[in-house]
């Protein structure tokens, strides 16, 4: 343990560079983790760049998350990291070290060594970052590598959290929605694939997420499309499924048999799914993710979590219309009630049709 924090302290040393940030013209951030991560972070993106429109913003994402900034108006640069891969990552690194960034943001509210070795080696004059409890008996404020801590309040969501990072930019957001920007071939698509149903409410279920353990079994598929069916007419399912997983999806829906309940079409890139998303009426999903993409359009999503309030706060949807099923598990969602599913499914699809005949 004494020789981890001896190194972390050394890893950590920093001389203090006297830079004002609210005079920065480029800024980096490490966004490198999960698409939901990136979905939710997108607001700070927006507020910077309106608060500071010649600002020159450029973001480190993952192989994963990337594809949700295409597109995005207030990201002039996007680079890939590969987190577990320091030696592939090299290059990108030492090239972001020769733009001599005036700021960087790491997101990471814990300690995290990897992030602390992307940025030893970039190098910017001043570094922001969520508060940090420390690690190896060090405490977050031996580390002198971050030259501003801004605040995790509890009970807080994550959203917020990231937004207060323009806290040193003296940035008040005046808006914390969500940015996706599907294109119009995008848009199209999915606009002539809901063109088949004509007055069918659309109910899109998304089978599983990116954690081991979240994930909608057969036979609860079945039980939620029969129960939808059963208590509310005229609807349409569309099971909306990763490519990796897009033929088994498919063999699962062929099984049940249900002339309402068919897979949508195969969704390539993280904005083909938004823009199916965008298009249909509500969503059920076990995936945060999803969840958050749902959240960019205000479309109405039942989520089911594991039995982890904190979590859940850290991440909860944020459309006007949401409910959450909670497991009994804390690890995974394999015992939710899919009776109260279905009953907060059939609230949401009453409220939804109420509000569009106001």
């Amino acid at each position: 343990m004494r020789i981890k924090a001896y190194i972390l302290r050394r890893l950590t040393r920093k001389k203090s560079i006297n830079f004002d940030i609210r005079k920065a013209k480029n800024i980096l951030f490490l966004r490198y983790d999960r698409i939901g991560d990136m979905v939710i972070t997108t607001p700070v993106f927006r507020e910077l760049k309106l608060a500071y429109p010649e600002i020159n913003i450029t973001v480190l994402a993952s192989k994963a998350n990337q594809y949700v900034l295409i597109n995005n108006p207030y990201v002039d640069r996007v680079f890939t990291n590969h987190k577990n891969n320091l030696l592939k990552d090299l290059p990108t690194l030492l090239a972001l070290r020769k733009e001599k960034f005036d700021v960087c943001v790491e997101f990471d509210h814990s300690v995290v060594p990897h992030s602390i070795v992307r940025l030893r080696i970039i190098k910017p004059k001043k570094i922001i970052s969520i508060k940090k409890d420390g690690r190896y008996g060090v405490n977050g404020n031996e580390l002198s590598l971050y030259d501003v801590y801004t605040e995790k309040q509890t009970k807080e969501h994550f959203r917020d959290i990231w937004l207060g990072v323009l806290e040193p930019f003296g940035i008040n957001p005046k808006s914390r929605d969500y940015d996706l920007f599907v294109t119009d071939e995008q848009n199209k698509k999915a606009q002539n694939y809901v063109k088949q149903f004509p007055s069918k409410f659309l109910v899109g279920i998304n089978l599983e997420g990116a954690v081991k353990g979240k994930k909608i079994e057969s036979s609860e598929l079945f039980q939620i499309c029969h129960g939808l069916n059963d208590q509310t007419k005229n609807i349409q399912i569309i099971i909306l499924s990763a490519p990796d997983n897009f033929q088994s999806a498919i063999t699962m829906v062929k099984q049940m048999a249900l002339n309402y309940v068919e897979v949508g079409y195969n969704t390539d890139r993280i904005l083909d799914v938004a823009a199916l998303i965008n298009h249909l009426d509500l969503i059920i999903t076990p995936d945060t993710s999803i969840a958050h993409i749902a959240s960019a359009f205000n479309k109405p999503v039942v989520t089911i979590h594991e039995n982890n309030p904190d979590s859940f706060h850290l991440f909860a949807p944020i459309s006007s219309l949401n409910r959450t099923v909670f497991s009994k598990s804390k690890s995974g969602i394999n015992d939710f009630s899919v009776s109260l599913l279905l009953q907060y499914c059939v609230e949401l699809i009453s409220l939804k049709i109420e509000e569009e005949y106001e």
